[in-house]
């Protein structure tokens, strides 16, 4: 019995750690999952600027999906086809987890289309909050790959989320995800 429970939690943490190991991204389509266009664009920009001087290929969705549309219909067979002859088999989504520390990376592996139909009533930066928790999930060719969490701690405005925020990706792109 206990040899079985070693072996689980030893399958458990490899399972946890190789998330975002080996991802080698070459290419990205941003999606930011955010209830205010502001913070969705705000997010998608920032990080696909740190994606391309990353030496990564990247391009927010915003450069494929018209302003308004449902998230959901980057799953659609179309814009799946015109996404694909644009170079682009990675999608990471990006939203805001919650105003703490304390949060894990999700174990939902859920497929890309209820990924993106899941709503993010977060906003990037709220009063009184001393830290901001956002989580990536990354899909290759509709699979989900891996996830990430980024944590910006001591915050008081939202230019300063911001530059945490792009402080804290640049470092996990060098060491995890190329």
């Amino acid at each position: 019995m206990k040899l079985f429970l070693l072996l689980s939690c030893i399958i458990s943490i490899s399972a946890v750690i190789g998330q975002t190991k080996d991802l080698h991204l070459t290419n990205a389509l941003i999606v930011g999952q955010m209830e205010k266009a502001e913070d969705r664009y705000t997010l998608e920009i920032n990080l696909a600027e740190l994606f391309v001087n990353n030496g990564i290929k990247a391009n927010p969705s915003l450069n494929i999906l018209k302003s308004g549309n449902e998230l959901a219909l980057l799953a659609n067979d179309s814009l799946t086809a015109i996404v694909k002859n644009k170079g682009y088999d990675t999608y990471a989504l990006i939203s805001v987890r919650g105003y703490d520390n304390s949060f894990k990376k999700t174990s939902h592996k859920d497929p890309l289309v209820i990924a993106l139909s899941a709503g993010n009533l977060f906003p990037i930066y709220r009063d009184e909050i001393a830290s901001v928790t956002f989580e990536i999930l990354f899909y290759r060719n509709g699979q989900f790959i891996g996830s990430d969490l980024i944590k910006c701690g001591n915050v008081s405005t939202r230019d300063g989320v911001l530059k945490k925020f792009r402080k804290n990706i640049t470092k996990k792109i060098q060491k995890n995800w190329k």
